[in-house]
């Protein structure tokens, strides 16, 4: 991370962002996010880009505003929506960090990144995206786990939300030595698409369903958790808002 960042601290915990101990922040960043060797590589060329803009512009006390100028800097250079998304969720992740331990306010809490129009989530989120929208999701509430599991089934088997709306608890068979979930494709009145399942999204759902106490057959295979809606089947309307919500909270705009 090359240049000399100074910025004064706006209380005596606050850090100042110097050549001197950038390297030292992105090591505890690191640790914080206990992320793959790809994902270090990936934070720390973003991250790069990011302290030298600050030093390029002089921005001895970078705000929300520095962050969107910044965005906004990055198309102006040509970078791709892909890459513009990596690079503010790194800036985003750092500050999440800085805000956490004390050490400087999370300036882009409310940042969007590069909007990005394709049909369907699965088309631009790469695997290491798709993770990353799923290690944000809260797995300690029942709501939580049913999230989890059902944005790692959208996310890896590409189902529609319609698809998740109609599922149910018993459409998930053993065939062969594979576990697959029947749905009801486009245009057809049955449930007689099989979708295989991998053992990852398997697992989510089997948790969920193992916290939620459901097993009867017909029972929707996601639920409601509001208060005057609760064990009833999911609207299209309320997966489609959780999902796009997730994507917002990972630091994605949602897709329309």
């Amino acid at each position: 991370m090359n240049g000399e960042i100074i910025t004064q601290p706006q209380s005596t915990n606050e850090i100042a962002f110097r050549k001197d101990n950038q390297q030292e922040l992105f090591k505890r960043f690191i640790v914080f996010i206990d992320a793959s060797p790809n994902t270090v590589r990936t934070y720390k060329a973003s991250l790069r880009q990011w302290f030298n803009y600050l030093y390029q512009v002089g921005a001895s006390n970078p705000t929300p505003d520095t962050v969107r100028a910044y965005r906004q800097h990055l198309r102006d250079t040509g970078k791709k929506p892909t890459t513009i998304q990596n690079y503010i969720i790194a800036v985003k992740q750092f500050f999440k960090w800085t805000e956490d331990e004390g050490l400087y306010p999370n300036i882009a809490k409310h940042i969007k990144g590069a909007k990005i129009s394709h049909e369907h989530k699965k088309d631009y989120l790469t695997s290491t995206q798709a993770r990353h929208v799923l290690k944000i999701i809260d797995q300690s509430t029942l709501k939580g786990k049913r999230d989890y599991a059902m944005l790692a089934l959208m996310l890896t088997m590409g189902l529609r939300t319609i698809e998740v709306s109609r599922a149910n608890v018993d459409d998930i068979r053993t065939q062969g030595d594979a576990v697959v979930l029947y749905v009801q494709g486009k245009g057809h009145v049955e449930k007689d698409a099989p979708v295989r399942m991998p053992g990852h999204v398997e697992s989510a759902i089997r948790e969920y369903l193992k916290a939620r106490g459901a097993t009867a057959s017909g029972t929707p295979l996601f639920a409601s958790t509001s208060h005057n809606n609760q064990g009833k089947r999911m609207t299209t309307r309320s997966i489609s808002g959780i999902v796009k919500q997730s994507f917002i909270n990972a630091g994605y705009d949602s897709p329309d």
